[in-house]
């Protein structure tokens, strides 16, 4: 029965010990390791793609929430790199936006790996902007022609971003 205790304590500390490490390094952060654009923020409960959309769909129109979260960015505005597309799960993205036109990220940011602070929430992004945001993304006329009605969007207001290098 002593062993039987021994193995079980011994089991218990080993997998704590693994989730410790585990945790630990999900959150390491060096700056060195990245380009900031905009606000220097402190890097600190960043959540991944998949939890951000999930808080997400707990939101409706109106609601917002203060979050960081990491992930791949999609495609950026080929004009200035006034916007981007972060992924989320799945097809899903963030649209991400950057607070009072302040910054820009590089056009040549696509697929590179991106944190971001500031407000996540829901949007409905009308024909028009859609349409705007579609040119500026580099698509052609034909895909441009086929935005037809406003979409809701996972929204994203970014005081500050960090790209890795």
């Amino acid at each position: 029965m002593k062993k039987l205790n021994v193995i079980l304590i011994a089991l218990v500390l080993f997998i704590g010990a693994n989730g410790i490490a585990q945790s630990k390094s999900k959150t390491t952060f060096n700056s060195n390791d990245y380009a900031l654009f905009g606000q220097k923020f402190q890097v600190k409960k960043v959540l991944t793609n998949k939890e951000l959309l999930k808080k997400y769909k707990n939101l409706k129109k109106g609601d917002s929430l203060t979050v960081q979260f990491e992930s791949n960015i999609k495609s950026v505005c080929k004009k200035k790199g006034c916007w981007m597309n972060m992924e989320l799960a799945g097809e899903d993205v963030s649209f991400v936006k950057f607070r009072d036109y302040a910054f820009f990220v590089p056009l040549n940011a696509d697929n590179s790996r991106a944190i971001v602070s500031g407000k996540a929430f829901v949007d409905v992004v009308s024909v028009d902007e859609l349409k705007h945001y579609a040119k500026d993304g580099g698509k052609s006329a034909a895909e441009i022609a086929k935005i037809t009605k406003p979409e809701v969007t996972y929204s994203f207001l970014a005081d500050g971003v960090y790209i890795k290098k």
